[in-house]
């Protein structure tokens, strides 16, 4: 028996799945950030900070404003509890799922095992760079840089050993041992990875099964395409088949979601029987474009009707919405975008353009200004100021200037006016 859920519903399962329905702490600790990885399962990292980097904000979406000292201890310094894999983009994992990239590692592995690979025809630079983790330890590219051999014959070359490092690092053979500021710090797996997680073993369908049963539940309700996405699987075949034995052990029931449609047709999709529905969510955050519940385009488009696209790549006089817009949650519905910018020398949280969504409801500037301002806080900066591109900044600068009586000041983007 199919179940049917409105297009609603899903949101708010999918949103009580990725913990939008839970109080934010008086106090957030290292245990809150546990939680949220629990439900997320991965982190993705994004060197962009023009506000804050995206790994940063889902746990501040979530949880409100922590200390950014807790990520760096817990996720960037040597530690027992995470490691960086690609198991979306490059991402954070627990470490105790090392085992299950086994498959994607051996994958790297098959492809560059050819006589003209680039493993292969670099072979001299991959073995140094290895025996110099081996005796030396965990190391920063600009390690192996001040040490490296001066000579510049037929097989030296810097961009070379950093991409020695990438290439072991999919492998499985190099693991991220922590970070420095945002530069990786290098070492041999077996200097990271704890012997007794690496001699697991586990199959690829096993891994695969695995991560499909943790995408479901932090889906919460999901398509076939929303579950492959989420760990980026692209083995059809083997996900129908994992699909197939966790609906079997009831872990997954299939549920018909008016709406979810292609061509006329529903969307087979599925829940995950410890997804719960709430009446309501009454959430408010600023999102990441990589945060899980809008990371995937057709899924945020689907359940959200968020037609994202960043921007980032595009010339500064073509973007429609800006830099690196963030989609804003009020309740259950995708309501804006802002593109903001955390303006240092001036204690400045810029709102360089702030524009309107379909869902979006009149009430909805007070709930932005409360998230506007909070940002402001947990980044250290005093002020808040917004620029007039974009169909919602007015609404935005009279709810934050009645806000709190705090002033709002008025600044011009470059792109204002732009044809």
């Amino acid at each position: 028996m199919t179940d049917s859920l409105s297009s609603a519903q899903a949101r708010r399962m999918a949103l009580a799945a990725q913990g939008f329905t839970r109080a934010r702490p008086a106090a957030v600790s290292n245990r809150h950030l546990h939680r949220v990885m629990e439900r997320l399962g991965v982190l993705q990292i994004d060197s962009v900070n023009v506000f804050a980097r995206s790994h940063y904000l889902p746990l501040f979406s979530r949880l409100g404003a922590y200390d950014p000292a807790l990520l760096d201890r817990l996720f960037l310094s040597r530690t027992t509890h995470y490691v960086e894999y690609l198991a979306h983009e490059a991402t954070f994992i627990p470490v105790e799922d090392w085992p299950l990239w086994r498959f994607r590692m051996d994958a790297f592995r098959r492809r560059w095992a050819g006589e003209d690979s680039w493993l292969s025809t670099n072979a001299r630079t991959v073995a140094w760079v290895q025996a110099e983790l081996r005796d030396r330890g965990p190391l920063r590219p600009a390690d192996l840089r001040a040490d490296a051999p001066r000579e510049r014959g037929t097989w030296w070359d810097w961009d070379e050993v950093k991409l020695a490092l990438e290439h072991l690092w999919r492998t499985g053979d190099v693991a991220v041992s922590g970070r420095r500021g945002f530069e990786r710090t290098y070492a041999l797996a077996e200097h990271v990875i704890p012997e007794h997680i690496r001699a697991r073993d586990v199959s690829r369908d096993d891994a695969i099964r695995e991560l499909i049963r943790r995408a479901a539940r932090s889906s919460g309700v999901a398509t076939t395409s929303d579950l492959a996405d989420y760990y980026r699987i692209r083995d059809r075949a083997t996900i129908g088949r994992a699909i197939a034995e966790l609906e079997d052990a009831g872990e997954v029931l299939p549920v018909r979601v008016r709406g979810w449609e292609r061509a006329g047709r529903p969307l087979p999709a599925w829940r995950h029987r410890d997804a719960v529905l709430p009446r309501r969510v009454e959430a408010a955050a600023i999102l990441t474009p990589f945060d899980p519940v809008v990371w995937f385009r057709e899924r945020a488009l689907r359940a959200f009707e968020l037609d994202y696209r960043i921007e980032i790549y595009v010339p500064a006089a073509k973007r429609r919405y800006g830099y690196y817009s963030l989609p804003v949650l009020v309740g259950d519905r995708i309501v804006a975008r802002v593109d903001l910018k955390a303006e240092r020398a001036g204690s400045t949280l810029q709102v360089q353009s702030a524009w309107w969504e379909p869902q979006a409801r009149p009430d909805d500037a007070e709930a932005i200004a409360r998230e506007l301002r909070l940002a402001a806080a947990w980044q250290g900066l005093e002020h808040v100021s917004v620029s007039g591109w974009g169909d919602a900044t007015s609404a935005l600068h009279d709810a934050l200037a009645t806000s709190d009586g705090a002033p709002v000041r008025r600044h011009v983007h470059e792109r204002e006016g732009a044809a």
